[in-house]
């Protein structure tokens, strides 16, 4: 079993950056590949990006590449998110979630623990 919790959401301005966390619990974290989803109003939850177990391996979404990055701390159980650039349109509650597939996962059926969600609203 996993336990996720993410922290770092916010209200910012275009433009402007933000880094996510995610605080994994479990002494076989360093194994898990992570992910990030978000899912804004009305719409379904979308991925963002994944990285492998070691760190790695990175995949990401088109909307995002560029300006996202993905990384893991796999001593401190903590998997980030830098966001630069930010866009109104990257306003979401953003979701940590965690496989047992050391591999990058870029769908959201792949990972079976998720915590519970951090917003971020960008404003114009």
């Amino acid at each position: 079993q996993v336990q996720l919790v993410e922290s770092g959401g916010g209200l910012v301005q275009a433009g402007d950056s933000l880094r996510l966390s995610c605080a994994a619990s479990g002494r076989t974290f360093s194994t898990y590949a992570m992910g990030w989803f978000r899912q804004a109003p009305g719409k379904e939850r979308e991925f963002v990006a994944t990285i492998g177990w070691s760190g790695g391996s990175t995949y990401y979404a088109d909307s995002v590449r560029g300006r996202f990055t993905i990384s893991r701390d796999n001593a401190k159980n903590t998997v980030y998110l830098q966001m630069n650039s930010l866009k109104p349109e990257d306003t979401a509650v953003y979701y940590c979630a965690a496989t047992m597939l050391r591999t990058t996962v870029a769908v959201a059926g792949g990972y079976p623990y998720w915590g519970r969600g951090t917003q971020v609203t960008v404003s114009s």
